[in-house]
């Protein structure tokens, strides 16, 4: 039965992330941008400008009865954003499609910020509030409001809930049992029970405790992972040349530059490196836009770019991080044996030594802890939207968090290999309705985003 579902399972990943889907992925951003006039670059100095410029002023950080500030949004969204993926995920796309995959990563990216643009965008223009007057938002809303195809809205609610369980729960829990564990010897059961108490007490307080917690642990975690790949690139600077050659070199001929080593294809780098690319900033998937929609912002763009700021920061700032660094210390060529999150570690340790090996197990522990709060939120708000009707759904939404944290506990001392699997795919899963929603809704992701730079064009001139 269990090698049944694996190859069952198999055979869908094969397809959710395979060749075809990320070229749809992709495809999806490129004909956003196309439409909406390329504001990812064209724009990005207003888009800065609007999120980064604002941290220290009081407009990113407005709250209300009936919702968190915009600055909680994206740091919510972040911690389901930057997870272990940064970390892991990009080693493992440099050993499987060579280092070209970095450049293919950078790619995607690039188009990916003009996708989460436009998913944050429809998500606060078709938000609506629930029963307690607070704003609740996503891509089944956009699909119920914006296209009237509430049957897709509950497909996608029911793939985000079963993804929760997986690729924002157990999978994280047992990466933070496992690192303690292999680091400093604690016990996995133990692990477990501190993981299961700090996710009770954050995600029992509803999204306004998240948002407070969020708010501080994503910019805690975010500048000890750049100090730490700063300080390291900084001490390897003579290679940075050298690893930005051989990036672009194997972005379109990787055999003559690594002479003619078996295995690193040009297929092999866009694959990996589109495929980390979407795993590690969510662009495409629908699960952001579910924490963007809770914000108390008076304009759907201004929080997109808040949205496009999110794949910055996780893609060209995070991974590039991690892939310099990686690409660097060489030891992610053929012969060495390393991989994921051991090849992370040791380059890292490389440099710093035993401070590089505990910075970045500490990144993988605080990385998976906000993962596991941003997702908790997700599946609470997809449980939410498909019982609305119901009288008794905050006892369903109080049994869903229950057992949210009762599966962290149970991920942290199990083998998860066929869990983490399954996790994958719904994940990618969810990526397809949403894709459908973005595709038939670029026309008003147009109008939006061009409405509004029309308008502060005319303001400028005015002034």
């Amino acid at each position: 039965m269990v090698q049944t579902i694996e190859s069952v399972n198999g055979i869908i990943n094969g397809f959710v992330w395979g060749p075809v889907m990320l070229l749809l992925l992709v495809g999806t951003g490129i004909l956003l941008t196309v439409r909406a006039g390329f504001p990812q670059i064209l724009k990005l100095g207003t888009i800065m400008k609007n999120t980064v410029g604002t941290l220290f002023g009081p407009d990113a950080h407005k709250k209300d009865e009936a919702g968190i500030s915009p600055y909680q949004a994206v740091a919510t969204a972040l911690a389901s954003t930057v997870g272990t993926g940064n970390i892991t995920g990009v080693a493992t796309a440099i050993v499987a499609g060579g280092p070209g995959a970095v450049f293919w990563m950078w790619i995607s990216a690039l188009f990916g910020t003009m996708t989460k643009f436009a998913e944050v965008t429809l998500a606060v223009k078709y938000r609506q509030k629930n029963e307690r007057g607070e704003w609740v938002g996503g891509p089944m809303y956009y699909m119920e409001n914006g296209l009237n195809m509430k049957w897709l809205g509950v497909i996608f609610a029911i793939l985000a809930t079963l993804a929760s369980f997986g690729i924002g729960n157990m999978t994280q829990s047992n990466s933070i049992a496992s690192a303690l564990n292999t680091t400093v010897g604690i016990p996995t059961w133990i692990t477990g029970v501190v993981i299961a108490a700090i996710v009770g007490i954050v995600i029992l307080g509803g999204i306004k405790r998240i948002a407070q917690v969020t708010e501080k642990l994503v910019p805690a975690m975010g500048a000890l992972y750049v100090i730490l790949g700063i300080v390291t690139i900084v001490m390897n600077i003579d290679k940075l040349p050298g690893a930005f050659a051989i990036i672009f070199e194997c972005a379109f001929n990787p055999q003559a530059a690594m002479g003619g080593v078996l295995g690193y294809t040009i297929m092999n780098a866009i694959r990996f490196g589109f495929a980390r690319g979407v795993f590690s900033n969510e662009a495409g998937l629908g699960s952001a836009p579910i924490a963007h929609a809770a914000a108390n912002t008076d304009n759907p763009v201004k929080q997109g770019m808040w949205g496009a700021f999110e794949v910055i920061f996780d893609t060209f700032i995070i991974c590039t991080i991690t892939s310099l660094v990686v690409v660097m210390s060489g030891m992610w060529m053929p012969g060495v044996g390393l991989d994921g999150a051991a090849l992370s570690i040791a380059a890292f340790q490389a440099s710093l030594g035993g401070v590089g090996a505990a910075g970045v197990t500490v990144g993988t522990v605080l990385f998976a802890l906000s993962t596991l709060l941003g997702w908790s939120y997700y599946g609470e708000k997809a449980i939410e939207y498909l019982f609305k009707t119901k009288s008794w759904v905050g006892y369903v939404k109080l049994g869903y968090k229950v057992v949210f944290i009762v599966a962290a506990f149970i991920g942290s001392i199990g083998g998860l290999q066929l869990i983490w699997a399954i996790a994958d795919t719904l994940n990618g899963l969810m990526a397809i309705p949403n894709l459908i929603a973005l595709v038939l809704l670029s026309g008003t992701v147009t109008k939006l985003v061009k409405d509004y730079f029309k308008e502060e064009k005319a303001k400028k001139s005015a002034n």
